[in-house]
C-alpha cells in the first residue's frame, strides 16, 4: 500500500503517479469523492491522462488515443465506432479501479483486490496522532533521494538502534537511548538495575533541555497544544504502516517519511515535513533547524543502508544473524513471509 499527501480538494482534479510499474490515476468526482483507476483506457490499452496532475473540462475522462469516454466513476459512457459488435455491452468494460482511502489528508492506494482492514496497516491506533491535527497541517519542505538499495535494507535499519551510536553521533547526543543502541527501556536486558533513575539515557526521550528533533534541540514551530507530558518529553512519537510509510510526530511539527521501490537494488526516499500554518507565516520561523538535522538522520541512514547492500553481494553470504536486540527486525521478517504467503 502506497501513501500520499493530498493537497488537491476540488472536484474533477485529477493526479497521476506511479507504483511500481504501474500508473495510477486519481480523480475527484462531481461531488468531491475520491477515485481511484489503473491509466488505461479498456479499449487497446493506451494512457487515459498524460498530464501529472490538472482538472478535467467536463465530468468526463477521455482517452487520447481513440475518445472512448468515461465517467468520473469509471463507467464507460461510449466508445467511437461507429457499429458494435454483437453482445458488446459498454457495462462490461469500465475502468480498472484500484483501492484509495484518504486519512487525516493522506491518501493511501493498494493494489490488491483485497487490501488489509485500513486500521490494520498501522502499528498503533488510527487516532494516536489526532493531538497532532495533521490533516491541517501544511508541507513546509520535502527531501526526496535515490537510495542505491533494497526497500527491505531500509526498514531492517529503520527496526533497530545498534546502528545508532557509530551512525548517527548527533541523534545519539539528542536522544541519550540511542547512544547506548537501544531504541527504548524494555531493550536493556538489565533495565531494572536503572527503574528508578529516571536520566533519559535510561528511560528514553530527549536529553535534558531539549524539546525536538532540531540541530540545537530547540523548537522552532508553534508547538502543537493539547500534547500529553508524556509525548513532550518522549520528542517523537512514531506511527508505522509497512510497507510504505511512517509518520513521526514531534513537538512542533510531524515528518511523513515514504518508501517507493525502483528496483532490486533501488529505493526513492520521500521525506515530509508537516507544519501548522501559523508556524510556515511566522517570519521568524527557521526552517533550517529543523530540516537540517533530519535530513542529517536520513542521509546517514541512507548511506548505510547502501554500505548494507553493497555487501549482500558476496557469493558465500546466505542469510545474517539477528540479535536479540534486533527482535523488531524478525517481526518485520515474519510480516513478510505473511503477506506473501497471501499472495
Amino acid at each position: 500500500m502506497s501513501a500520499g499527501r493530498a493537497t488537491w480538494r476540488g472536484a474533477r482534479a485529477f493526479r497521476t503517479f506511479e507504483l511500481g510499474d504501474q500508473r495510477i490515476l486519481l480523480v475527484r468526482d462531481d461531488q468531491g469523492v475520491l477515485q481511484g483507476f489503473h491509466n488505461t483506457c479498456r479499449h487497446r490499452g493506451a494512457a487515459l491522462c498524460r498530464e501529472s496532475e490538472g482538472v478535467l473540462r467536463t465530468g468526463t475522462i477521455i482517452c487520447p488515443y481513440h475518445a472512448w469516454t468515461y465517467n468520473l466513476q469509471g463507467d464507460l459512457l461510449r466508445t467511437s465506432s461507429k457499429a458494435h459488435a454483437s453482445g458488446f455491452d459498454v457495462a462490461d468494460f469500465p475502468l480498472y479501479k484500484v483501492s484509495v482511502r484518504e486519512w487525516n489528508g493522506f491518501i493511501f492506494v493498494a493494489l490488491t483486490d483485497a487490501p488489509p482492514a485500513f486500521d490494520k496497516i498501522f502499528d498503533l491506533p488510527l487516532n494516536r496522532l489526532d493531538t497532532w491535527s495533521l490533516g491541517e497541517l501544511v508541507v513546509g519542505h520535502v527531501l526526496l533521494k535515490t537510495i542505491h538499495s533494497n526497500w527491505k535494507i531500509f526498514w531492517e535499519n529503520y527496526n533497530e538502534c545498534l546502528h545508532c551510536p557509530g551512525v548517527h553521533p548527533k541523534l545519539s547526543q539528542l536522544v541519550p537511548i540511542y547512544g547506548r543502541g537501544l531504541l527504548e527501556e524494555r531493550d536493556d536486558p538489565h533495565w531494572s538495575a536503572h527503574a528508578a533513575d529516571a536520566d533519559p539515557k535510561f528511560k528514553g526521550g530527549l536529553r535534558a533541555g531539549a524539546a525536538t528533533w532540531s540541530l540545537d534541540g530547540k523548537t522552532t514551530g508553534v508547538p502543537f497544544p493539547g500534547l500529553s507530558d508524556a509525548d513532550r518529553q518522549a520528542g517523537h512519537i512514531y506511527m508505522t504502516g509497512l510497507p510504505s510509510v511512517f509518520l513521526v510526530g514531534h513537538v512542533d511539527y510531524v515528518r511523513v517519511v515514504r518508501l517507493l521501490p525502483l528496483g532490486p537494488e533501488l529505493t526513492e526516499l520521500r521525506v515530509e515535513y508537516l507544519f501548522s500554518p501559523q508556524t510556515l507565516a511566522d517570519p521568524a520561523f527557521d526552517l533550517r533547524n529543523v530540516v537540517d538535522f533530519t535530513n542529517l538522520v536520513m542521509t546517514e541512514d541512507a548511506e548505510v543502508c547502501e554500505l548494507n547492500q553493497r555487501g549482500l553481494r558476496a557469493g558465500p553470504h546466505a542469510r545474517g544473524v539477528v540479535m536479540p536486540e534486533e527482535y523488531v527486525i524478525r517481526q518485520f521478517h515474519e510480516w513478510i513471509r505473511a503477506e506473501l504467503a497471501r499472495v
